[in-house]
C-alpha cells in the first residue's frame, strides 16, 4: 500500500470532519494531534479541568480505529502500573507476563503531573524508543503508539512538575482554551439528547496510519528553510533570559512538525510560514527560562519575538517547481 501527498491530506481532512461529529471547534488542535500521530510524537495537551481534553483524545481514538488506554496518574502509581508485571501462573507452573495498559496505540495519561518523577519516568523509553525494558527484557510496543498527556495548569498541590527530559519527549504542548459563546451553544445543543461519542465510527485504520508516517519525510526542504529553522533554534541557546535553549532533538521535531503541516496545506515542500507555524507548539515547552522572563514574558512571548527578529530566506525558485 501506498500513499500520496494527497492522499494523506485527504485522510487528515476525513479523520478531522469525523472528529468534529463530537468536537466542536478546535480545528488547529486537531490539526496538531494529526501532526503528532504522523510524525509518530507524542501531545501533551494543558488546560484547566471541563475544557474536552479527554473526550477530544476518545474522539481521536475511535476516528482511527485506535486501540485506546485511559489510566489516571496518582501519587501512588508504579511504573509497573503502566508497564505490566511477571507473575507466577500456578495453572501452568511458569511466570507469565500481563501487560500493561502502556501496550496500546494511544495511551491517555490523565494527569500526568500528579504521578511521582519516579513514575513519569518510566514513560520516557516508551515516548523515545517505542519499546519497555521489564525484568530485563525489552518488549515492542503497538505501533502506531501514541502519548496524549494532561495536566492541569492551575492546581500545584499534590502535582510533580514534568522535568526537563520528559518535556522533550512531547513533540508539542497545546492548551485547549474555552470554546466561544457560539461553540458553547452548539456544544449544549449537541449533548443535551445523547452522546454522540457512542455513535462514533472510524474512517481510517492502523494501516494508512503506517503509510502516512512513511510517506511525509519526502517532503522537500531546501537549504534555505533548514537555516531559517536553525537560525531560530539556536537563538534559543543565546539569550540572556533563557537557561536552557532547544535540544537537537527539538529541532528535528520542528522540522518533521513543518513537513506534515505542509502537506496538510497542501504542498510537497516546506515554507518559512510553516517553521513560523509549528514554532510555539514545538518549542516553547522546551525552554527553560530564567526568573524575570518566566514571570513577565513566558516561552511562547519569546518565540515570537525570536521569529520576528530572525531574517526571512527569499522565495526560491525551487519552491515552486
Amino acid at each position: 500500500m501506498s500513499m500520496s501527498f494527497q492522499e494523506v491530506k485527504l485522510l487528515a481532512e476525513q479523520v478531522k470532519r469525523n472528529i468534529g461529529e463530537v468536537i466542536i471547534g478546535k480545528e488547529e488542535v486537531i490539526d496538531l494531534l494529526l501532526i503528532g500521530l504522523i510524525t509518530s510524537g507524542h501531545v501533551l495537551l494543558e488546560d484547566v479541568p471541563g475544557t474536552g481534553k479527554t473526550m477530544l483524545a476518545k474522539s481521536f481514538a475511535k476516528s482511527i480505529s485506535l486501540s485506546f488506554k485511559r489510566i489516571q496518574f496518582t501519587p501512588d502509581l508504579l511504573p509497573s502500573d503502566l508497564s505490566g508485571i511477571y507473575f507466577y501462573n500456578q495453572k501452568v507452573g511458569d511466570f507469565q507476563f500481563r501487560p500493561g495498559p502502556i501496550f496500546t496505540n494511544l495511551l491517555l495519561a490523565d494527569e500526568i503531573n500528579r504521578a511521582t518523577p519516579r513514575t513519569q519516568s518510566s514513560l520516557l523509553e516508551c515516548m523515545e524508543e517505542k519499546q519497555v525494558s521489564v525484568d530485563g527484557e525489552t518488549k515492542l510496543l503497538d505501533r502506531p503508539f501514541m502519548v496524549i498527556a494532561t495536566q492541569n495548569p492551575v492546581e500545584h498541590q499534590g502535582t510533580f512538575p514534568l522535568p526537563e527530559a520528559q518535556l522533550d519527549r512531547f513533540l508539542f504542548k497545546i492548551k485547549m482554551g474555552y470554546p466561544s459563546t457560539d461553540e458553547g451553544l452548539a456544544l449544549l445543543k449537541r449533548f443535551k439528547d445523547q452522546d454522540p461519542l457512542s455513535t462514533l465510527q472510524p474512517i481510517a485504520g492502523n494501516e494508512e496510519i503506517e503509510v502516512a508516517q512513511q510517506v511525509y519525510s519526502s517532503v522537500r526542504v531546501e537549504d534555505d528553510v533548514l537555516n531559517y529553522l536553525l537560525a531560530i533554534v539556536e537563538a534559543t541557546r543565546k539569550r540572556e533570559d533563557i537557561s536552557i535553549g532547544v535540544s537537537p532533538r527539538g529541532s528535528q521535531a520542528l522540522l518533521r512538525a513543518a513537513q506534515v503541516h505542509a502537506i496538510l496545506r497542501g504542498r510537497d515542500f516546506v515554507t518559512p510560514d510553516d517553521i513560523k507555524a509549528m514554532a510555539k507548539p514545538v518549542l516553547a515547552h522546551r525552554l527553560s527560562l530564567r526568573g524575570i522572563a518566566r514571570a513577565h514574558s513566558g516561552a511562547d512571548a519569546i518565540i515570537d519575538e525570536i521569529i520576528r527578529q530572525t531574517i526571512v530566506p527569499a522565495e526560491a525558485d525551487v519552491w515552486i517547481r
